[in-house]
């Protein structure tokens, strides 16, 4: 039987135009990366570059923490629409924007104090200390833009307008990377043309993504503040966002333990293991577009109380991230020593990557089902099961490096994350029949 959601067929056409802008949107974030240490490299001098580096860090962490806001965006907005709740899907959008720019504004005002933390946590020379605070003093003004775009990107996401995702995203890396290659290289301002080239990036990618949603800002429903404010949908949106951020500081001290402990194994180690990381954000990269894809799905047949539909979205887009963990486990099989000879020129880093390499290889079939149901429950706003079923990995995971590393050393501690990314899948499939319970009593 074929499921329907939000008056459409749920088809393996229908996922992949959901998943492919997202995972070719993704394709083009490492470039720009690239090309900033790239341009900054052409000045001839090692602060510039660390600087760079340190500051994109450091600013990443504070925009991330506001991750949530995407997430929780896309499940209750796919809900509404799948309700046919217009009203309620614009205001959702005016919510999001709230958040995003009291959240810039916040982080702007506490910048002195966040900057002082940041690098007390990441010390760094006098010199790199001072260009990157320079970088971040200049990017830091466009926070409320940044991260405002978590709330369109999951705006748009939820009504499958990924193609109009990844049109923002060309635009904000291409036009950064021109003004890179002008500033920099053209005018000569070093870091600083840098930071202005994202900084009036990231401004008009938000220009870009509120025309987007312009047919929004026609109607009134947008600027109906006592829907806007109306207390109870507030409280069930920071109640979702909430669960979700503490799934997600959860996940993130996960990798930080994990980058932290490999350091006590040695310089090569940790340099090695830096390598294979990259083989998790490719896989990463490679699987959040059919996430998303479920997310959409599963959030608009749930929101349109239609169980079938919500099985067969979840079903179609985790078929065809099970068909691209498989060609990435061939891809990394067949091509990672040569990845990791690109990444790293030190012989006795890329005879300990190859060491570690095999866990890599396996990374996307273990950790399939974690990204899939994450994506089904985000769709279901199930945020709390999220929550519990991530504390219950990070839990295992914490175990298996108290077993594992003295035993193993950095075997142990690539088989405690494999078993981590394992159990996150097993737990959330568990809590997937009461997520359909949930929809037939509603």
């Amino acid at each position: 039987m074929n499921g329907a959601s939000g008056g459409k067929e749920i088809s393996h056409r229908r996922v992949l135009n959901i998943a492919l802008p997202i995972v070719l949107s993704n394709a083009t974030v490492p470039i720009l990366g690239a090309v900033d240490t790239g341009v900054v490299g052409q000045l001839g001098q090692a602060a510039p570059i660390g600087a760079v580096g340190l500051g994109a860090i450091i600013l990443s962490a504070f925009y991330w923490f506001f991750g949530f806001l995407r997430m929780g965006t896309v499940g209750l907005t796919a809900q509404a629409a799948g309700d046919n709740d217009q009203p309620e899907v614009a205001a959702l959008l005016t919510r999001g924007l709230m958040i995003g720019v009291g959240a810039g504004v916040a982080v702007i005002a506490l910048q002195a104090a966040l900057f002082w933390g940041a690098f007390r946590v990441s010390p760094a020379s006098a010199e790199v200390e001072g260009l990157a605070r320079q970088y971040m003093t200049i990017r830091i003004w466009s926070a409320p833009a940044a991260i405002s775009m978590y709330a369109i990107t999951g705006w748009l996401i939820a009504q499958e307008r990924t193609r109009a995702v990844l049109v923002i995203q060309l635009w904000m890396n291409g036009l950064n990377i021109g003004l890179d290659l002008w500033f920099v290289l053209g005018l000569g301002w070093g870091v600083q043309g840098v930071a202005l080239a994202t900084f009036i990036a990231e401004w008009s990618g938000l220009a870009l993504g509120l025309w987007f949603c312009r047919a929004v800002f026609r109607g009134p429903d947008w600027l109906n503040w006592v829907r806007v404010l109306d207390r109870v949908r507030w409280v069930r949106m920071m109640k979702v966002n909430t669960d979700i951020l503490i799934r997600s500081l959860m996940l993130q001290a996960m990798f930080v333990s994990f980058v932290f402990i490999g350091s006590d194994m040695g310089d090569v180690t940790l340099a090695a293991n830096q390598v294979l990381m990259q083989f998790l954000m490719i896989t990463s990269y490679g699987l959040d577009g059919f996430a998303f894809a479920a997310e959409a799905l599963v959030g608009r047949a749930y929101g349109a109380r239609q169980v079938t539909a919500l099985r067969r979205g979840a079903v179609l887009a985790s078929f065809w991230a099970c068909v691209v963990s498989v060609l990435l486990m061939g891809a990394f099989w067949v091509l990672g020593p040569m990845v990791i000879d690109l990444m790293a020129t030190a012989p006795e880093v890329r005879a300990d990557a190859r060491v570690y390499l095999s866990y890599l290889i396996f990374v996307p079939i273990t950790g399939v089902a974690a990204f899939m149901l994450d994506g089904i429950f985000i769709g279901a706003t199930r945020s709390r099961d999220m929550r519990n079923m991530m504390a219950v990995s990070f839990v295992v995971y914490l175990l298996a490096v108290w077993a594992l590393v003295p035993l193993f050393g950095n075997h142990g501690l690539w088989a405690a994350m494999l078993i981590a990314f394992v159990v996150r899948g097993v737990t959330l499939g568990l809590r997937y029949p009461a997520l359909e319970r949930s929809l037939k009593a509603s």
